[in-house]
């Protein structure tokens, strides 16, 4: 269970999750953000519905089951509420360091903080939200979300000081829905076509963060800061009404360990030492990249371009970033230069963050400068979850990405606190001495982490019959079959999770397998 939110309007990465039942492979359940986008890249599935990259040519021709009617309906809401709610929250980000600055009260610090606030209470309750849609039901969890989301932008819009902002915002992030709305999903979709469902929810969140970018300046330049949040309220009320009328009901809901976070796991995952390497490595990401914003629409008005305008330099970035990192993903995953790959990328972010200390007031290179941080930040939301994927013990992956989302949104919560500090303690250009000096410690946490074996995730549905299986005989079968390294029967679930290695496991054996016990 995860959001993206945030900065997560990107794509993370991870090998083709699986489902087996009845004898059927199927992709599984991704993590969301921008997996949808990558997939398309490395792991396009030919008319088989097998990705081209998996190296085992004996592996069977598998259908490329469709979606059922009500599941894509099902997809498109969920994202269409999932992506207003983003790009609410996010809309206000490239304007609001500008428009805070004459409110009473205001000082760079809290003008930092209200940028920020957002991920304090996102991070906090995030996982147990999740964790009580479990008890109480998705849709009234997500309702819950969405009502305090539109309070908050209530409260934002009619603020009439810096503190009512900051109140305001919290409240939005307190919203944090993103763990039920997965959830949801994985309860409306079958496993065969669970991963379309978040794809359709990773591709609208990358979408909803450029065209906050894009159209925050120019709407701002209309209606106003407090009409962008009177506009946010909206699309609270907006996804209200697509829960309501286009979402349907599942028929039951249920713990999906590779999807949502588990109580009992927490404290497995955060004592996991490459878990905790790489959760931080997310929250120095998210840090950097809130900490720029709370400068970088200052410097670009000082540099002479109207605040109505600053789209015009968001959108090219944007759109160069996400076309420039293909190639650094194909290196990382099809070349296996994952750890190559991530110090370059941090290093350069260093590099950047100088850049944009050094020529803040000159245009056309905070433009190029913009193209690669951009870039680089969608690189690495790409790269780290696959790694936490990676990393994570079968059937934990829900709860060590739940950790790891976060983990980012404590990140940027001190971006926003630690660069208004900076801002106002030493003015503007320090703001990106910040950022550089996060990346050069996050250069040497990079430099010593252990990158982490290459095994895909697959579930096996247990069928009816699982209840009345013995466990450990169950694990001893799964793990003799070559290939399979990693087993966890949950029985509540009626499945087991695997973590295989895909070069050498004999598929056929294990389809068989599945299907015996389907």
């Amino acid at each position: 269970m995860q959001q993206r939110g945030g900065w997560k309007g990107c794509i993370t990465a991870e090998p083709c999750d699986r489902v087996m039942t009845a004898g059927k492979c199927s992709p599984k359940t991704l993590p969301l953000t921008l997996n949808a986008v990558y997939d398309s890249i490395l792991m396009f599935p030919t008319d088989t519905g097998r990705p081209v990259n998996r190296p085992n040519r004996s592996h069977p021709e598998i259908p490329n089951v469709p979606m059922l009617a009500l599941e894509r309906r099902a997809a498109a809401g969920l994202a269409a509420i999932f992506s207003t709610r983003m790009l609410g929250l996010f809309m206000v980000l490239p304007v609001l360091a500008l428009y805070a600055h004459d409110l009473p009260g205001a000082t760079p610090l809290l003008v930092g903080l209200a940028i920020g606030a957002y991920g304090l209470t996102q991070a906090l309750f995030q996982i147990p939200l999740g964790l009580l849609s479990d008890r109480i039901g998705r849709k009234p969890v997500i309702y819950g979300g969405l009502v305090l989301f539109l309070i908050g932008s209530l409260v934002a819009a009619l603020a009439d000081s810096i503190q009512w902002v900051i109140i305001g915002r919290a409240l939005q992030g307190s919203g944090a829905i993103a763990a039920a709305i997965i959830a949801l999903t994985a309860d409306l979709t079958r496993d065969e076509v669970r991963t379309k469902g978040m794809a359709a929810i990773g591709i609208s969140v990358a979408l909803s963060f450029a065209a906050a970018l894009v159209l925050g300046p120019p709407l701002t330049g209309l209606i106003g800061i407090s009409g962008l949040f009177w506009l946010t309220a909206l699309l609270a009320l907006g996804g209200m009404l697509l829960l309501a009328a286009v979402v349907p009901d599942p028929e039951q809901s249920k713990v999906h360990r590779d999807a949502q976070p588990v109580l009992d796991q927490l404290a497995g995952v955060v004592r996991d030492p490459t878990l905790i390497r790489l959760d931080l490595a997310i929250f120095m990401l998210h840090l950097t990249m809130v900490s720029l914003f709370v400068v970088l629409p200052l410097s670009l008005r000082e540099a002479g371009l109207p605040v109505t305008e600053h789209w015009m330099l968001y959108l090219p970035a944007v759109l160069v970033a996400i076309l420039a990192m293909v190639p650094f993903i194909v290196l990382a995953e099809r070349g296996g230069r994952v750890r190559s790959v991530l110090i370059g990328s941090v290093a350069v972010l260093a590099l950047s963050m100088l850049g944009f200390y050094l020529f803040n007031q000159t245009l056309w290179l905070v433009g190029v400068l913009l193209a690669v941080v951009f870039t680089i930040f969608n690189l690495l939301e790409a790269v780290l979850p696959s790694l936490v994927s990676k990393a994570a013990p079968a059937g934990t992956k829900g709860t060590a990405m739940g950790v790891f989302s976060s983990s980012q949104f404590v990140g940027a919560f001190l971006g926003g606190l630690l660069g208004g500090l900076a801002h106002e303690q030493f003015g503007v250009a320090s703001v990106y001495l910040v950022g550089m000096l996060t990346a050069l410690l996050w250069l040497r946490l990079v430099w010593t982490l252990p990158i982490p074996e290459n095994l895909s995730r697959h579930v096996i549905a247990l069928g009816a019959s699982g209840a009345t299986l013995d466990v450990s005989s169950l694990e001893r079968r799964l793990l003799e079959i070559p290939g399979v390294k990693e087993v966890v029967i949950a029985l509540d679930e009626g499945v087991a999770y695997l973590k295989v290695d895909s070069r050498q496991t004999d598929w056929a054996r294990l389809q068989t397998f599945s299907a015996a016990n389907a």
